[in-house]
C-alpha cells in the first residue's frame, strides 16, 4: 500500500460530501499502459463504512416517500450529464482502466442506458388491482422500497456496471452504498459526482471504498437489505452466501466461459470479424468474451484466416488512435494471464498465435499481451476450465451442431453463447437445446438492452433475480397486496361468517 502523500487522492461519498478517508490502508491507482499512478485510494475505516450506512438508512425515510415523478426527473437530468460529460468520463476510464477509448465509451453509453430505463420508473413500478374479487372487495398490489441497498462492482466495466446497479435501486425509492473496485475507482466517483448534481438528495448514495473487509461489512450490516455483485465467481459465491445467511437479497453475476458455434454457412467475413472483435475487444476483459469457438465441419478450414485477422488488430494504449486492444488492468493480471498461455502450452494445445510480449512503441512498461489462438483444446485443458480474463481465444473441433451443443451444455457455466449460421432451422434449434441464459444468433456478446434483463445462468448467477430491466424491479422492491372491502353506509351485516371465505 502506498504512503505517498503528494498523489491525488479517491474520496469517499458520505451523506453527499465527498470525504476524505482517515484510513491509514491505501492502494495505488495505476494506469496500467504506462505504470504512473494516478491516485491513492483508501480503504475506508470501519467507522466510515458505518457512516456511509447511517447515511442511506437516514436518507431513506424521505426517499422513500419521494413522489415518483420526482425521481424521475433525477434520471432525466443524470442521462444528460452523462451525455455532456461523455468524453471526460472515457477518458478517465481508459487512464485507470486501459481500455480504448471508443471502448470506455461504449462502456458508458450501455450504463446510461439503464440510467434512461430508470426514468421511466413510474411505468416500471406500477402494481396490479384486481376489482370485486369478492363482495365488494378489492385486492391490488403496491411494489415498495426495500431500504438500504449495497453494491459491489468489478474493475473491467467501472462505468457499466454501477450504473446497472445505484440508479435502478434509487429510482424504485432505495438507498445505496456502493463499493466499487479499488484498482480503477475514478470514473465512478465521478459518475457519483454528477448523480448529486442530477439531485440525488444527500445520503440516497454513498460510495466507499476498500478490500474483503468492506464487502464483508456490507453482507453483514443489519441495516442493508439488498446485496448486488458482480465478478469472479469465487468471491461472488463468498457474496452470496454471507449476504442471504444474513437474511438479505443478493443476486451475484459471476464468471463464465463464453462459446460461439460457427457453421460452415455462416457468412464467413461477417463471423470472422465477429469472432475477433469478441475475442479479444477489451484485451478480454469481459465477463462476456468470447473465449471458445467450436468451428463445425468444414468451418474447421477458417482458423487460417481467423488467426490472420487476429494478427491484424494493432495492440497499444487505449488513448492511441486505431488502437484495438489495449493493455490489461495490472501486472498481476499480466503475469497471470501469461502463465495461462504457459499452462496451455503444457496441456498440449496448439498454440498457433502467441501474443506474449508485444512490442509496443513508447509503452515499454504497459501491462500488454496480444490475441492469443489455442487449437485443439479438450476439456480438461487448464486454459478451458480456468476463466483467463485475456485476450485468449481457445478453439475446439466438432463434427455437427449437436456434438457442439452437447460440448457447450457440458461446461458448467451459463452466462452467454452465440451460434453463427444463416439457417433459420439451426438456429431455433440451438436457442431451444442449449442451456445458457443469453444466447446470440449472429451476435457474439448477447447482453440485452434494459428493456430486458440480464440473464446468466447455472454456474455464471446466482439468485433468481438480474440486474436492471424488469427483473430488477422485483429484486429491489417489496410486493405488498392489499385486500379492502369498504361498506356501502346503510349495509348492515347479517350474521357472522367464521369461514375463511370472503362473501
Amino acid at each position: 500500500m502506498s504512503q505517498n502523500t503528494s498523489t491525488p487522492t479517491v474520496k469517499l461519498l458520505i451523506g453527499g460530501e465527498l470525504v476524505e478517508s482517515r484510513s491509514s490502508q491505501w492502494r495505488d491507482v495505476v494506469n496500467p499502459a504506462t505504470q504512473e499512478v494516478l491516485a491513492r485510494v483508501p480503504f475506508a475505516t470501519e467507522d466510515e463504512m458505518n457512516a456511509a450506512v447511517a447515511s442511506a438508512r437516514e436518507a431513506f425515510k424521505t426517499w422513500r416517500k419521494t413522489p415518483i415523478g420526482a425521481r424521475a426527473r433525477v434520471f432525466l437530468k443524470y442521462q444528460q450529464l452523462i451525455r455532456e460529460n461523455m468524453k471526460e468520463l472515457a477518458a478517465l476510464l481508459t487512464a485507470e482502466q486501459g481500455k480504448t477509448l471508443p471502448d470506455a465509451e461504449g462502456d458508458i453509453f450501455r450504463g446510461l442506458e439503464v440510467v434512461e430505463h430508470a426514468a421511466n420508473i413510474g411505468t416500471l413500478q406500477m402494481g396490479e388491482l384486481a376489482n370485486n374479487v369478492a363482495s365488494g372487495v378489492d385486492t391490488y398490489t403496491l411494489n415498495q422500497p426495500l431500504g438500504v441497498c449495497a453494491g459491489i462492482t468489478p474493475f473491467n466495466f467501472p462505468a457499466m456496471i454501477p450504473l446497472w446497479m445505484f440508479p435502478m435501486a434509487i429510482a424504485t425509492g432505495n438507498t445505496f452504498v456502493l463499493k466499487p473496485s479499488e484498482q480503477d475507482p475514478m470514473v465512478t466517483m465521478r459518475l457519483a459526482e454528477l448523480a448529486m448534481e442530477a439531485g440525488v438528495p444527500p445520503g440516497v448514495l454513498n460510495v466507499i471504498h476498500g478490500g474483503a473487509d468492506a464487502v464483508n461489512l456490507l453482507c453483514d450490516h443489519p441495516d442493508i437489505k439488498a446485496v448486488s455483485f458482480v465478478g469472479s465467481t469465487k468471491v461472488g459465491t463468498h457474496v452470496y452466501n454471507r449476504a442471504t445467511a444474513n437474511g438479505k437479497r443478493a443476486q451475484c453475476m459471476m464468471g463464465a466461459k463464453n462459446h460461439a458455434i460457427v457453421l460452415p454457412d455462416a457468412h464467413k467475413q461477417q463471423t470472422l470479424n465477429n469472432l475477433a472483435g469478441a475475442a479479444f475487444g477489451a484485451a478480454g476483459q469481459r465477463c462476456m468474451a468470447l473465449s471458445v469457438v467450436i468451428l463445425v465441419g468444414e468451418a474447421q478450414n477458417w482458423l487460417p484466416e481467423l488467426v490472420e485477422k487476429a494478427k491484424s488488430l494493432k495492440i497499444g494504449a487505449g488513448v492511441e488512435a486505431g488502437t484495438d486492444v489495449g493493455p490489461v488492468v495490472s501486472c498481476a493480471a499480466l503475469d497471470r494471464v501469461s502463465s495461462l498461455i504457459a499452462a496451455g502450452e503444457k496441456d498440449g494445445a496448439k498454440l498457433v498465435l502467441d501474443g506474449r510480449d508485444p512490442q509496443v512503441s513508447g509503452y515499454a512498461n504497459g501491462n500488454f499481451v496480444g490475441p492469443t489462438i489455442f487449437a485443439g483444446v479438450t476439456p480438461e485443458m487448464t486454459i478451458y476450465r480456468e476463466e483467463i480474463f485475456g485476450p485468449v481465444l481457445c478453439v475446439v473441433s466438432a463434427a455437427t451442431l449437436d456434438e457442439a451443443i452437447a460440448f457447450i451444455n457440458a461446461n458448467p457455466n451459463g452466462n452467454g453463447t452465440a451460434l453463427f449460421t444463416r439457417s433459420g432451422a439451426a438456429a431455433r434449434h440451438f436457442q431451444e437445446e442449449i442451456d445458457v441464459g443469453q444466447v446470440g444468433i449472429n451476435v457474439p456478446i448477447p447482453v440485452p438492452v434494459p428493456l430486458f434483463s440480464f440473464t446468466g445462468s447455472r454456474a455464471s448467477k446466482l439468485g433468481d433475480l438480474g440486474p436492471y430491466g424488469k427483473q430488477v424491479v422485483q429484486f429491489y422492491t417489496q410486493t405488498k397486496t392489499v385486500t379492502s372491502r369498504w361498506f356501502d353506509e346503510d349495509e348492515v351485516g347479517t350474521a357472522v361468517n367464521t369461514t375463511i371465505t370472503l362473501k
